[in-house]
This record gives structure tokens, sequence and C-alpha cells, in this order.
């Protein structure tokens, strides 16, 4: 049985995820609900982040002391290309306890070895992508990983749900149409067909907000429990 996934963003009417304020404070406060164990990320989401990470230093490459009975969230990110090369100033953050990087066959060799060096974890799932089904298989049964909280843009949103794998779906709506002031969707177009959703919360929120929070109707039961 594979772990539970749960997609959640902040999103304009117009369902853009940028080119509007969000409100962060009540975004991650409905968050925190899941107790989720691990945070799946797109490595686009993680370089677009704001902020510039300081430059590496050695006592970046000494592998990290775990701590017991951390229960922070594990920080996922399928990344084939090898592009984010950040990993020691996500480790300086306060909100993850480990990191697991996705990869394929195809990823270069020179990043495996980067990801090495820096004590990163890393699963080898697909050939020439990730693999996001076995991926999600595998965080469950190596790493006893029950909840995945997907905070991600539309690309890797648009993957999971073509792939079968979301469970939930939470969206806190800002009154705002966010309009030409982004191009970033909360899903790009899909390849696969319908998806059927059962509603099951809408609450009004302060300052107009709206939570409203989806089953998979067509994925329920598939997830480990």
């Amino acid at each position: 049985m594979r772990p539970r996934i749960i997609v959640h963003n902040a999103v304009s009417l117009d369902l853009k995820l940028t080119g509007f304020d969000v409100d962060m404070e009540l975004y991650y406060g409905l968050a925190a609900q899941w107790k989720e164990d691990a945070t799946l990320a797109g490595s686009a989401t993680i370089l677009a982040a704001p902020g510039e990470a300081p430059p590496e230093t050695e006592a970046d490459l000494i592998p990290p002391v775990p701590v017991p009975g951390d229960r922070r969230a594990v920080l996922v990110i399928p990344d084939s290309r090898g592009r984010v090369r950040i990993w020691h100033y996500l480790r300086q953050l306060p909100y993850w306890r480990d990191f697991i990087a996705l990869i394929s066959e195809s990823t270069p060799r020179d990043y495996i070895d980067y990801l090495e060096k820096r004590h990163i974890k890393y699963l080898v799932c697909g050939k020439e992508r990730v693999d996001l089904k076995t991926a999600v298989e595998r965080l469950g049964s190596e790493f006893n990983i029950k909840t995945i909280r997907v905070d991600s843009g539309g690309a890797l949103i648009t993957a999971l749900l073509e792939a079968g794998l979301v469970d939930e779906i939470s969206l806190l709506v800002h009154p705002v149409i966010a309009g030409k002031e982004s191009s970033v969707s909360l899903i790009h177009e899909l390849n696969k067909g319908k998806i059927h959703l059962k509603l099951c919360k809408a609450e009004t929120l302060d300052k107009g907000l709206v939570w409203l929070h989806y089953v998979n109707a067509s994925e329920q039961g598939e997830y480990s429990s």
C-alpha cells in the first residue's frame, strides 16, 4: 500500500499559484493538520523560492546527526536532471529533518556524486524521468512514509494526477483574480480523462478566504491507512 498523498495549495479564483499575496500563516496552519511524514516539492518550486542560498562550506559536507524523536517531515524532491544544488541551504532551514532526491537512470553521474558527497539520500526510479508511482511506493516501503503533502507547482501536481496518485486536494482560495500577473497554474493540461472529486469540507475564513477540501473519488482506498 502506498502513502496517502494530499495536494495543498493557496490559489487565486482563476487557480493561479502566484501573482497575489498569500496568507502564509493560514496556509501553513491548515497544512499542519496532516502531520505529514514527507513534503514533496518539485525542483522548479525549490529553485524559484525567494532568497539566495549562501555559499557552501566544508562544514556542509559533514553528515548531520539525527535527532531522536524529531517529528519534522522529510523533504523529497524529484530531480532527474540534477538541477537542485542547494541542499546545504535546505538543511539550514528549520522545516525538515531529512532529505531525499528522486532521480532516474538518466541522471548525470556527477549529480549522484554530488548527492553522495553531501550525504543526501536518493532513490533511482525510472529510466529517463522519475517514475512517480514507483518512487512513492518505495518511500512508503523503505522509509515508512505514510502521508505525503505536496507543496509544489502545476507540473508536479499534474504528473501526480495523471499517475493516479493524488488522494486529496486542499485549496485555500484567495478572493483575487491573478490574471496576467501569473502564468503559474495549479494544474496543467491533463492527458488523463475526468477525475471525479468529492467535496468533504467548504469553510469560509477571515478576509474572504475559502478553504475547499476534496477527496479523489476515483482513487479512494488505494493508499495505506
